[in-house]
């Protein structure tokens, strides 16, 4: 128990935290954009593994990681325009169009791997470049922060800036208002004005840009190749942070982030003679026991608020 403590109350352990935890911040942030809006984006999952195959594969193509991001995005854009056309103008159910993209992009992009390949389990072949770390000035020569906070991936200060961004966003632009009154009540949005299926399609979009961040860091970032559904899942635990932050970007922020730690603790844990099935369960175990919590607390909260 001792040498867990040593391992986890270290600067390197920080570091780790924040390195694992960029996909599943992206895909909350993701997931609370579009619920703002009224659109439970279940398709996060899909539009994160789409990204991270095309923005691998664009930079092996292009030789320039630039270049791959930006095809990344706009990967994740255009899944964000199918599931708005699908859902918002031919009426499909939210909810099936989301599965639906997701499995799409996880046969999809084994299928383009291996006609690009000729490996179903990953792009390892390529010569895909990675995008670069930052050592950031000042921040690297102070004691533990600068261990834990510089270094990392460009993507990661573009993951702290996102969060921001998105509380501007929200709190201080006429945008931000019109996508919540949207996401409250349509008709009376619709009402006074606002066209409700267009602000859903921005909404969507911008949820879509920012789960292309999170997948384009899991190939371009986390690692430098692109393996068969190498999103594992980030995408729904960012569903989960989202739910359990209760409208509040800093809290939808907090739970990624304790997510994330124990995302990191799984495998800071690989040290010890323990079992890699168990280890690999800790991140899914801790989103299970989040959730139940939160569903009990919001069980008992209106109960008394009907008793009252």
């Amino acid at each position: 128990m001792n040498n867990i403590f040593e391992i986890v109350f270290t600067p390197q352990f920080g570091f780790t935290v924040i390195r694992v935890v960029v996909p599943i911040l992206f895909a909350a942030l993701a997931a609370y954009v579009a619920n703002t809006a009224g659109i439970a984006n279940i398709a996060i999952e899909g539009m994160m593994l789409m990204a991270a195959f095309v923005g691998t594969v664009s930079s092996a193509m292009f030789q320039n990681p630039w270049l791959g991001l930006l095809m990344a995005l706009f990967s994740g854009i255009a899944m964000a325009l199918i599931l708005a056309y699908f859902t918002l103008y031919l009426k499909t159910n939210n909810i099936l169009g989301g599965i639906a993209l997701n499995l799409f992009a996880s046969s999809f992009t084994v299928f383009l791997l291996f006609v690009i390949t000729g490996s179903k389990g990953t792009s390892a072949t390529l010569s895909a470049r990675s995008l670069p770390r930052i050592s950031v000035p000042i921040l690297r020569d102070i004691p533990v922060l600068g261990t834990i906070f510089s270094g990392h991936n460009v993507l990661v200060y573009v993951m702290f800036l996102a969060v921001i961004l998105v509380y501007l966003l929200m709190y201080q632009s006429p945008l931000g208002l019109r996508m919540k009154a949207v996401g409250k009540d349509p008709q009376a949005a619709e009402s006074v004005g606002v066209n409700v299926n267009k602000i859903k399609t921005i909404a969507l979009i911008l949820s879509g840009t920012l789960s292309a961040f999170g997948g384009a860091y899991m190939s371009m970032g986390y690692l430098s190749f692109f393996t068969q559904n190498m999103t594992a899942g980030r995408g729904f635990i960012g569903l989960a942070a989202e739910a359990m932050g209760h409208g509040s970007v800093w809290l939808v922020a907090l739970t990624a982030f304790i997510f994330g730690m124990f995302d990191a603790l799984s495998n800071a844990l690989q040290l010890f003679a323990l079992p890699s099935e168990i280890l690999q369960t800790i991140p899914y175990v801790a989103v299970f026991i989040g959730v139940v919590a939160f569903s009990m607390y919001e069980y008992y909260r209106n109960k008394s608020r009907g008793g009252q």
